[in-house]
């Protein structure tokens, strides 16, 4: 079985900067450009989790932010501070997860914007990284797949 991890904020969400508090209660919620056709294919062949780093929102609120974009049919369960107790960015978060999950690290990947919380953290403990970079110009080292779509995923 394959899995993909993804970050929340502004992977599969707009993270609206000027908003504050849960996602869940914001008044304008938005999936990123092309996370539900990516998810539905994806999600016939693997399994898809949420490995976010959001700290004042339940599993449950997060899962409800997703209901509100019609992405949450495509996912298999939502990692956070709340059911994981870490921060995420750390080796021993993205190793708790491995551990739930309980299946090969090589079957895992990571997709993420944010190369030190998403990227780096994936690479020490042997998740596979796939960098999404939809607006950025940084050059990634050469062993890192990078995305500017979602949709590059399928």
């Amino acid at each position: 079985m394959n899995v993909y991890l993804f970050d929340w904020g502004d992977t599969l969400m707009v993270d609206f900067p000027q908003n504050t508090g849960k996602m869940c209660e914001w008044e304008t919620v938005e999936a990123i450009a092309g996370a539900k056709e990516t998810l539905a294919v994806l999600s016939r062949k693997a399994k898809i989790y949420i490995a976010t780093g959001a700290a004042d929102s339940t599993e449950q609120e997060i899962k409800s932010a997703f209901e509100r974009v019609e992405l949450s049919q495509y996912i298999s369960g939502y990692f956070c501070k709340e059911n994981i107790r870490l921060e995420k960015g750390t080796a021993a978060f993205l190793n708790a997860i491995i551990s739930t999950l309980a299946i090969p690290v090589t079957n895992i990947t990571m997709v993420g914007d944010s190369f030190v919380k998403d990227i780096e953290p994936a690479i020490s403990v042997g998740i596979t990284p796939i960098w999404f970079t939809p607006n950025s110009v940084q050059i990634a080292p050469d062993n890192i797949r990078t995305i500017k779509r979602l949709s590059e995923l399928t």
